[in-house]
């Protein structure tokens, strides 16, 4: 039975109070199964997508096969782009050019430019990589940084982490704008340009404001692992022979080579909007600039510019690549067990019931997305699950929108998505260890951080809804 006729099915059996009970407990049944049980998140969402749907009066074999259609589709559309992009930051981050980008910029600011230095540095870096692998990267250079000047670590620190997290929840090709640009169907170029327009001042209101002002409030020492010396083991083990010789592959090839993708998404979104269809230069972008092409040529030419410039030979560029590919295992399989909850939570009919109710309540889309969101991340801790399950309650909304407003619907969610980190997600305890803070130490830092990234992102998403 296809999606559509168990969604029209369902619709007709059952009344819109018994489909928010079926949503509110198959919701609940994850928020539970992650924050009390403490299981993975993939189990959880595939538990709370087949309590939705039986809860809802869908036939078990039709919830199955909703649930594995959404699968399939959200693994086709988000995947391929999650893959591609950890291969580009696998190879800036062995080759070198993550560290090249960062000792480049810091040794060009001093003083009160430093923390708005590692903002943009931050912001930079994270555009490929994921939020986790960047502050792996990161921190230890931020705790080095501190060290040798003797600036805050907060000071530093707090602007370095909001260049990650502001790039991990608003710009594509991270996991959650990703999934919320494919299930509201929105235009991933506009979501990009929108994205970008909205990061810069959240990252400067987030990042060297607020880490101005929490520096001076809560001391934080800096730890003692940032004494070691942050010596490349791989040019140290190539004298024997077994690992090729690492070197700097340049500041400018590393930068061109994280931006490639991003520009040529940007180039296509521009050519869409002034060019007219059946142009021959719009046709030209709107191939390269398409997201799996886009990846590809960023990974085509990191093999080049951050392999071979970084000394790698064929071998070596090839392993980097393939184990970018086993760390990213768990986020797709999230991902994608989030899409089989969000299709069985349209099939069901949830959608067309919110959509209704906030039509009736006069309720903004962007900002029923932005509020639900904010729900489910309080609730799970986890920025895609709260992505995935508000883009599919939303996603009939979307229907009624333009191409523009769809895009800044995501990208609410997506500002939604970041609220308020804390104990349950897993974000928080990185950031904790790291940096040697305190429960309480941590809160006041991050969690508060991540609140104005949130709200802050979300005033200019709505901003820039009067203007489009």
């Amino acid at each position: 039975m296809t999606a559509s006729v168990l969604a029209a099915e369902t619709i007709t059996h059952a009344s819109s109070w018994h489909l928010v009970l079926a949503a509110v407990l198959g919701i609940a049944v994850v928020v539970v199964l992650i924050a009390w049980a403490k299981w993975h998140p993939f189990l959880a969402l595939i538990v709370g997508a087949a309590v939705l749907g039986l809860v809802a009066g869908a036939a078990p074999v039709d919830t199955v096969d909703s649930f594995t259609a959404g699968v399939g589709s959200t693994v086709g559309s988000v995947g391929l782009l999650i893959a591609l992009g950890s291969m580009i930051g696998a190879l800036l981050a062995e080759s070198g050019g993550a560290d090249g980008i960062v000792n480049t910029i810091v040794r060009k600011f001093t003083g009160s430019a430093l923390p708005w230095a590692m903002a943009g540095v931050a912001a930079l870096i994270g555009l490929p990589l994921f939020f986790e692998v960047g502050v792996v990267l990161l921190v230890p250079i931020v705790l080095l940084v501190a060290q040798r000047t003797g600036v805050s670590l907060l000071k530093v620190g707090i602007p370095a982490l909001a260049g990650l997290s502001v790039l991990h929840g608003l710009v594509p090709p991270h996991p959650g704008p990703l999934v919320a640009v494919s299930s509201l169907n929105a235009d991933l170029g506009l979501t990009l340009a929108f994205g970008l327009i909205c990061a810069i001042p959240t990252v400067i209101i987030a990042g060297p404001v607020f880490g101005n002002f929490i520096a001076k409030r809560v001391p934080v020492a800096i730890p003692e692992r940032a004494t070691v010396s942050n010596v490349d083991d791989t040019a140290a083990d190539s004298e024997t022979g077994d690992v090729p010789a690492k070197r700097n592959p340049g500041f400018w090839a590393a930068v061109l080579t994280v931006l490639l993708p991003i520009v040529l998404m940007l180039l296509r979104a521009i050519a869409e909007l002034t060019l007219d269809e059946g142009n021959g230069v719009r046709g030209v972008f709107e191939v390269f600039g398409t997201p799996v092409v886009a990846l590809l040529f960023g990974v085509l030419l990191a093999m080049w510019t951050l392999g071979k410039r970084a000394g790698f030979d064929r071998a070596r560029t090839s392993s980097v690549l393939g184990g970018a590919l086993p760390p990213i295992a768990g986020i797709l399989l999230i991902v994608a067990a989030g899409g089989g909850f969000k299709q069985v939570l349209v099939d069901a009919g949830v959608g067309g019931v919110v959509a209704k109710a906030a039509e009736d309540a006069n309720m903004s889309a962007l900002l029923l997305g932005f509020l639900v969101a904010v729900g489910i991340r309080v609730a799970t801790g986890s920025a895609t699950v709260a992505t995935i399950t508000a883009a599919g309650i939303v996603a009939p909304l979307a229907a009624t929108l333009d191409k523009p407003e769809v895009s800044l619907l995501a990208l609410a969610i997506g500002c939604g998505s970041l609220f308020f980190s804390h104990v349950n997600d897993a974000g928080f305890w990185l950031v904790k260890e790291y940096f040697g803070m305190t429960v309480g130490q941590t809160i006041k830092t991050w969690s508060v951080m991540e609140t104005i990234i949130s709200v802050v992102g979300f005033g200019c998403v709505m901003l820039l809804d009067v203007f489009v």
